[in-house]
């Protein structure tokens, strides 16, 4: 559309001119009856402030909650989404189907994981369930693409410094009187802080070398604010499960959470978390990193509704909280809560 005061060309559901400024009329009357709906290209669209809008698939009646910024339709199971122009169409939405579906599964499996070792061995024996939830809970899944480059000292050098200055070290502390275990503990360790920087003095820049370490992610965000504690760090979800969203997939009576985190901070989010990852990755290959640099890129985000377990278990008066995949059985998170 054109500005009704300057003509300059101008998005079609613009208030105001970006470039006079102008209050175009025609829109302002539509954001002033915040009900009703706008389309725009095929899609959904109404002001930021509206306080109901009908569903785009079904026609029902939507009302959004405070600060919810992804709504799932509880009739027909279509999602939008509120971003800067208002509310929009979600592209794609999808869900995991359920596995663990009743509380005696999931406490099976729990069982399983804890006493083979996930936290502790016996550790469930040893323990009271005290809480035990299920939810559909929504996951922006976040294409990522990352490329990290880092120096380090190569890995035969890297072994070989460390041995010799262990070495080294050992034989000084033997020199100062430190023949017991205590001394020879602080040998190892003084030794091997000083090893980088004898290097560095000795001219063995040489054996300094440049990696680059390359990866792919589809990165899952969790939607939901009050669940960002159990953000998963180094999980994936078995995306070739998944099919297209449909509420009579899921049983009456569980709950499907809307999301209150939109799609930017979902890149943000999934940008920086997959930057740790390959950090991590790298600082497991070489132990002795000089410098280290990863740059992402993000595509567009679709939706995921996945089923999640919210286990709280009483160990030696703490809580331990598992969050368990309810599709396919992994733990996304384990946290210790004194």
């Amino acid at each position: 559309m054109f500005c009704e005061k300057c003509g300059s060309n101008i998005p079609d559901d613009a208030v105001f001119c970006p470039k006079c400024g102008a209050k175009q009329e025609i829109n302002a009357a539509n954001v002033n009856q915040p009900a009703q709906q706008q389309t725009n290209n095929g899609k959904v669209l109404a002001g930021s402030g509206v306080t109901e809008l009908k569903c785009p698939g079904c026609g029902a009646p939507i009302k959004p909650q405070f600060g919810e910024m992804v709504i799932t339709c509880e009739y027909c199971g279509s999602s939008i989404s509120l971003a800067d122009a208002g509310w929009k169409s979600i592209a794609k939405h999808t869900m995991l189907p359920l596995s663990l579906a009743t509380k005696d599964q999931a406490v099976s499996d729990l069982k399983d994981k804890m006493d083979r070792g996930l936290l502790h061995r016996h550790l469930q024996e040893q323990s009271t369930l005290q809480e035990l939830n299920l939810s559909y809970v929504p996951f922006w899944i976040v294409p990522v693409s990352a490329r990290t480059n880092y120096t380090a000292v190569d890995a035969a050098a890297e072994v070989g410094t460390i041995a010799a200055t262990a070495a080294i070290m050992g034989l000084a502390g033997g020199a100062m009187g430190g023949r017991g275990r205590g001394g020879m503990g602080l040998g190892m360790v003084e030794g091997t802080m000083m090893g980088g920087m004898m290097m560095g003095g000795m001219g063995a820049g040489n054996t300094i070398r440049a990696y680059q370490l390359n990866g792919n992610y589809n990165y899952p965000v969790v939607g939901v604010k009050a669940l960002t504690q159990y953000q998963p760090k180094d999980y994936a979800f078995d995306l070739s499960k998944r099919v297209d969203f449909d509420t009579a997939k899921i049983p009456k009576g569980l709950k499907i959470l809307n999301g209150d985190i939109g799609e930017d901070s979902s890149k943000y989010e999934a940008k920086t978390n997959v930057s740790q990852v390959q950090s991590s990755k790298a600082h497991a290959q070489h132990h002795m990193i000089r410098s280290i640099n990863t740059e992402t890129d993000a595509g567009e985000p679709e939706l995921l509704h996945a089923p999640i377990w919210f286990a709280r278990y009483e160990h030696k008066a703490k809580n331990i909280i598992l969050v368990l995949d309810a599709s396919s059985g992994g733990v996304i998170n384990s946290i210790g809560i004194d």
